[in-house]
């Protein structure tokens, strides 16, 4: 698009102006005001994620995962109390990381949990979930990930309990598991 050049003004439209106006004296000019310190970065969701746990609870008149068909995994180490067990089935405890396995073979899933389980321990966190998938298009050997998942979760000592997420967490086709504090 071209650009038209400006109208010239002429002298007398800028005495009338100036005569419009009247006499025009310059402020001086003002500085911004001072920037506060930014706060600082809040976990917002984990909070959310917490405060939403006890109403939960209290509008479940059943528990979900009793109606859903499939396996559950559950497992609780020896020495600790069952109600551990009883509050990571019925959701108490806030998944802090997430590790899916869908589209990996049974070696580079076993890799996939070994080191996600690693990381974990390193950022101290509590409680993980591992998407294992339900087995639907697995042969007549049954569901391979899932089965993986329940026999290498069994053998690793910082594994105080797992089970079988709730069924808007992926039911039977995901585990949440709780680790041991550091």
């Amino acid at each position: 698009m071209k650009r038209r050049p400006a109208n010239p003004v002429s002298e007398d439209d800028i005495r009338l102006f100036h005569d419009a106006i009247g006499e025009v004296r310059r402020l001086a000019p003002v500085p911004a005001p001072p920037t506060g310190p930014k706060p600082a970065p809040r976990a917002h969701m984990l909070a959310a994620d917490e405060a939403a746990v006890a109403g939960e609870l209290l509008d479940m008149a059943f528990d979900p995962a009793q109606i859903e068909v499939g396996e559950e995994l559950s497992f609780l180490r020896d020495g600790y109390p069952p109600r551990l067990l009883r509050q990571l089935k019925r959701g108490q405890f806030s998944v802090q990381d997430e590790l899916d396995l869908h589209h990996m073979n049974a070696a580079a899933a076993q890799i996939s949990i070994v080191e996600f389980l690693a990381e974990a321990h390193d950022h101290e966190l509590r409680c993980v979930r591992i998407v294992h998938g339900k087995g639907l298009r697995s042969k007549a050997a049954g569901p391979v990930l899932k089965a993986l998942t329940d026999r290498l979760l069994r053998r690793r000592d910082d594994v105080v309990a797992f089970a079988s997420a709730r069924p808007a967490q992926g039911g039977t086709g995901a585990v949440v598991v709780l680790l041991k504090r550091q």
